[in-house]
């Protein structure tokens, strides 16, 4: 196990290095912010609205007001529950520990390079929900299925060439469904329901696999309905609890903006327990959290966003890159702001070593919270973000399975999914964590690729929908 974890440490090293994926992800982040002129920043308005209070197409009426229920538009979720689906896949425990580990290791300049990443991924996440919607098709069941395992083998005319990027994908997301979206997720719940409440790991096991399962059984349809009704609730309960604290430390907001913007560039000095960091440690662990954060330009979300009942790529689009902004402007920030205002990042534990995870954001809340007694609102919305992550990504796992191997394998993947979210509560997990970020990179690769090669297509329709639609015109 030592010799196979050592190797993945090592394939990890190259994959996340400064030479591979964190070029490509900025680079095509940044290609596709110029040719779509900015429009993660001159649409974000006419997004949020798309996305939070705009009637869903196909369920009211008209943009207008003046046509009534349409029937006839495809889709299986509204808008609405299409973001919640992928927020539930991306609010997870990335908000928390892996935004800690970030500082921990690179310093408060890496949260910069996160801002950085999730800025520049809007972009990518816009362009992979344009593809999806773009590029989906209806199953034998009648519901709609695409994202990358779909349409990557039509962002190139060599036909072998997108077959093969779309494959890829299709095999890394099932690999990775079982590594970010179940194994780190529910060992994540267990053990802080263990730390903070004393419950049995095989207690937390039963019962996550038995809600898992009750709640795949539904479909897509069954997912919408969950994670929009108690994705909003977490993030809410989230995003209020680290307003108090950084309400009480209101004073040390602007020193900690100036020393995350200063360090990003200069990495940080050695503090307390803290053994400094350098200008490369801090940008390539932004971004490798971030994009673990965020997952724009994995692909994952698109899946989910060719399930929404639109006729227009353009619209969800829209509205999925929204997912990117709420994810890492507003609830990375949140955890990041209060483990900086506090000074948490640079405390030690009792072995003198400076903290890490999910216990550095437990130790910030709790310096910040009146009482003393943040870890609670940790431990509470760490398992809400874990469990929803989980449901997300049991979606994107079956789909990719029913891509590759036809709808009656999804019933066997169901299964095997709640099994192994009972396995990931009651075992302890030494590879879990690093096969989790190379099968990420691994299933960004093709994606990245794919969106390279689409780039001029998604530029040409995107203009020439704005043009059309007088509610998202430049006036807006």
């Amino acid at each position: 196990m030592d010799k196979f974890l050592e190797v993945l440490n090592t394939i990890d090293s190259f994959v996340w290095g400064p030479f591979f994926l964190i070029p490509l992800l900025l680079g095509t982040g940044l290609g596709l912010t110029i040719r779509l002129s900015g429009i993660q920043f001159r649409k974000l308005g006419p997004a949020m609205h798309l996305a939070l209070l705009k009637r869903d197409e196909g369920t009211g009426e008209s943009p207008e007001g003046k046509q009534p229920l349409d029937d006839t538009i495809e889709g299986d979720i509204s808008h609405y529950q299409a973001l919640t689906t992928a927020l539930a896949a991306t609010v997870g425990v990335g908000n928390i520990a892996g935004v800690a580990t970030a500082i921990h290791i690179g310093g408060p300049g890496a949260v910069f390079w996160m801002w950085v990443t999730g800025l520049l991924g809007m972009a990518s996440k816009y362009s992979e929900a344009f593809m999806a919607v773009r590029f989906r098709t209806k199953d034998a069941k009648g519901e709609m299925s695409g994202g990358p395992q779909y349409y990557l083998e039509h962002v190139t005319k060599v036909k072998w060439l997108g077959r093969a990027l779309a494959i890829a994908f299709a095999i890394f997301a099932i690999i990775a469904s079982f590594g970010i979206g179940n194994l780190t997720q529910a060992n994540s719940v267990a053990t802080q329901l263990q730390a903070s409440f004393g419950v049995n790991p095989w207690m937390t096991g039963l019962f996550m696999a038995a809600l898992t399962g009750i709640v795949l059984l539904g479909g897509v349809k069954s997912i919408g309905r969950v994670t929009s009704a108690f994705v909003p609730i977490m993030i809410i309960l989230y995003v209020g609890a680290s307003l108090i604290v950084l309400g009480l430390y209101a004073t040390k907001i602007p020193d900690a903006l100036a020393l995350i913007v200063h360090d990003a560039f200069t990495g940080s000095a050695a503090a307390g327990g803290f053994v400094g960091s350098t200008f490369m440690v801090a940008l390539q662990y932004g971004v490798a959290r971030g994009f673990f954060s965020n997952e724009s330009g994995m692909g994952s979300a698109a899946i989910a966003a060719a399930a929404a009942r639109t006729r227009e790529p353009v619209r969800q689009g829209l509205v999925s890159m929204t997912q990117t902004f709420i994810d890492t402007i507003i609830v990375v920030s949140m955890t990041a702001l209060v483990i900086v205002v506090t000074g948490a990042w640079k405390m030690t534990d009792a072995s003198g070593e400076t903290l890490d995870g999910s216990p550095l954001t437990a130790q910030a809340f709790n310096i910040g919270f009146p009482g003393g007694q943040g870890h609670f609102v940790v431990a509470v919305s760490l398992v809400f973000f874990a469990f929803s992550t989980v449901l997300g990504w049991a979606y994107y796992g079956e789909r990719c399975v029913q891509r590759l191997f036809g709808l009656r394998a999804v019933v066997v993947y169901r299964l095997l999914f709640a099994i192994v979210v009972f396995v990931g509560c009651i075992t302890e997990l030494k590879v879990a964590w690093t096969l989790a970020d190379v099968t990420n990179g691994l299933m960004a690769l093709p994606n990245l690729i794919g969106l390279i090669l689409a780039s001029g297509l998604i530029a040409r329709e995107t203009r020439a929908y704005l043009k059309r639609d007088p509610k998202l015109q430049e006036s807006q």
